[in-house]
């Protein structure tokens, strides 16, 4: 008898499963209103571009029928020689100011990371580059320190000989480099600087204590617990310097030639100079797809490279 009575009484307890779906989804009901305005804002402006990405659409001809659907627009993508040398140009000023910013990063934040004299200071003053505006740092970049006659790195560079360069002009890429460099490195710095003040000093000191060297404390303990950090860094600053687009446009305008010309200003180019709204489109849609393939492999690499590093130092 004593346990037929009490059998009942356990799957009564027991809430019924769709109860526990019911309590899951009223938890999930204060993200409602933030996921219905992520979907408005970033999905359906997708679906529209995917859309006219089928469709011959250009305003300078409005009195023209609309063809649809039609793959010419991604035949010309393909075949556009400028969007290559655009899509190689994004390539490279997506890369090595990542790199070089990350580098920098990593290489300031470890001195940051040290207690010395103005420490609030120093970390204040490394991070106030990332706190401008891009449009008001490129103004300031082009006619305050890159000017051909009243620049000032050309007044710097004086006595060395290095005067009246055209650094726009003769060093566009370079130029543009350099400058997504300087904005994004106090960003990677703000990242780095986290991770390392969340690393345990107990463990690190044990290590020392054992006979491990810095170099050695560094590439066994202090690089693997920087992973996620850098990851992140290395995905948030290529996903922000992918689009770049102001400083371009006020530095270079995509100039000399396409030598600075990347995707999002050709893009712009196409779709709002050349009123060519389905073969834009097409870019666009190309773009993203290839951004989202690049950046998942560029981060399965580094998972990977960093796991082999780990096992390394085991």
């Amino acid at each position: 008898m004593t346990v037929l009575t009490t059998a009942p009484r356990k799957l009564a307890l027991a809430p019924p499963r769709r109860n526990r779906r019911g309590a899951a989804w009223l938890r999930r009901l204060p993200l409602l209103p933030a996921m219905i305005f992520t979907i408005a804002v970033t999905q359906i402006p997708f679906l529209l571009t995917l859309f006219y990405s089928f469709e011959k659409y250009n305003l300078n001809y409005p009195a023209r029928p609309k063809q649809f659907p039609t793959l010419a627009n991604y035949k010309a993508v393909f075949g556009d020689s400028i969007f290559r040398t655009a899509a190689l140009n994004t390539l490279i000023f997506t890369a090595v100011p990542v790199i070089l910013a990350v580098l920098l990063g990593l290489g300031i934040a470890i001195l940051l990371n040290r207690r010395v004299f103005g420490r609030g200071f120093l970390r204040t003053l490394i991070i106030s580059p990332f706190l401008v505006m891009s449009a008001a740092a490129s103004l300031i970049w082009k006619y305050s320190i890159l000017d051909t006659t009243f620049g000032v790195l050309n007044f710097v560079l004086k006595p060395f000989g290095v005067h009246d360069v055209n650094w726009i002009g003769v060093h566009s890429q370079l130029t543009i480099i350099t400058f997504l460099t300087w904005q994004w490195t106090p960003f990677m710095v703000l990242i780095i600087l986290a991770g390392l003040q969340s690393q345990d000093e107990e463990v690190l000191e044990a290590a020392r204590v054992d006979g491990a060297g810095a170099l050695r404390v560094f590439r066994s303990l202090t690089l693997p617990h920087l992973r996620t950090y850098l990851e992140l860094g290395i995905l948030l600053g290529s996903i922000y310097i992918v689009q770049a687009f102001d400083s371009i446009y006020l530095i270079t305008q995509g100039g000399p030639a396409t030598d600075t010309t990347n995707l999002p200003y050709y893009i712009y180019q196409t779709a709002f100079q050349a009123y060519d709204i389905g073969r834009a489109s097409a870019m666009s849609v190309v773009v993203v797809v290839a951004t989202i393939l690049v950046a998942t492999v560029a981060l399965r690499t580094i998972s990977s490279m960093f796991s082999d590093e780990g096992m390394r130092g085991r």
